[in-house]
């Protein structure tokens, strides 16, 4: 097989896991939610215990007329989804599923690449919530980025301390690194890395940019149809991604109690499911915070964590 082959497989294989692995967190969600709170949940689309609602509302948003506002800018209106789903799918291209190359392209600064890209989320935030020509829009845009340049410090704080604990940046070489004692060293960076990562992907309790009972739906209050459903397909888009990277920095990839290198994407897949259910458990446990909360949380507590932990990692490396 020649390296061009070889490419192409690998990124039809990315696209196929970014096209799948959303819907199937989107119904993880369902269902979870659902048993939570002590109802069904979606139940009649599918044979089996509703498996085919997120499909069947796949086709609903196709079907459904897009109406854009007649005060709205319409270019950036209409490419302002695509903005918030295509970072996402950047980081699916360099996300180490398991050994022996199960990526689409490894990069020696892999680490460098997601964090650049996730950030650029917000940018796609920011474009609906001024096209839409409307006020709840903007506010949640507003909101959306006074939170992302909040909780980007900690969030490339706790990762750069995995990445000087493990000396590099490509994402297959931390795993390698990776060590089962790094569970409890590097236990602080994993908490303020899932935290700011919620927040990064708006994720409950720190959805104040769409904040239902106060701002309609936020930034993305006037789209419809199949523009609606890439918003919905980011968010879910961003949880397996900030699972991802969880699983990849803090909790040892691939590695697993047997070190089978056929399995290895078994093992990734499992550990990311239980920290996208994790993501779940938190939006039904926690209320929404406030602004000032949010911002408090943020500049008094995750990044001073960030620093020490930073700090110590930094002295252990040179122990060492």
């Amino acid at each position: 097989m020649t390296v061009w082959a070889e490419l192409i497989l690998r990124v039809i294989a990315a696209l196929t896991a970014f096209l799948t692995l959303p819907l199937v967190v989107g119904q993880l969600e369902h269902k979870a939610m659902a048993h939570m709170q002590g109802r069904l949940g979606p139940m009649y689309a599918g044979a089996f215990h509703g498996w085919a609602q997120l499909i069947a509302d796949g086709v609903k948003f196709v079907q459904k007329e897009e109406i854009v506002p007649a005060d709205a800018d319409r270019p950036v209106f209409r490419l302002a989804p695509a903005v918030s789903l295509l970072p996402y799918l950047f980081v699916f291209l360099v996300l180490p599923l398991g050994p022996n190359g199960l990526v689409a392209q490894p990069l020696e600064i892999g680490l460098f690449l997601v964090l650049a890209v996730v950030g650029v989320g917000v940018v796609g935030v920011l474009m609906a919530a001024w096209a839409s020509a409307n006020k709840y829009a903007l506010l949640g845009g507003v909101r959306g980025a006074a939170q992302l340049l909040g909780y980007e410090l900690p969030f490339v704080l706790s990762s750069a301390s995995v990445a000087m604990a493990a000396g590099t940046l490509s994402l297959p070489g931390i795993v390698e690194a990776w060590r089962p004692w790094w569970l409890l060293w590097q236990a602080p960076a994993a908490f303020v890395f899932f935290v700011a990562g919620l927040a990064e992907i708006r994720r409950p309790p720190f959805d104040m940019p769409i904040a239902e009972s106060e701002l309609v739906a936020g930034y993305f209050t006037e789209y419809t149809g199949l523009r609606f459903a890439f918003f919905l397909l980011a968010e879910y888009a961003g949880i397996v991604v900030i699972s991802g990277l969880t699983t990849v920095l803090f909790l040892g990839g691939w590695r697993g109690p047997f070190d089978d290198a056929h399995f290895g994407w078994l093992w990734t897949l499992l550990k990311v499911f239980a920290v996208a259910f994790v993501v779940i458990w938190v939006r039904v446990s926690f209320p929404r915070l406030r602004e000032d909360q949010l911002q408090r949380f943020c500049w008094l507590v995750l990044v001073p964590l960030a620093l020490a932990q930073l700090v110590l990692t930094a002295v252990v490396r040179v122990a060492l």
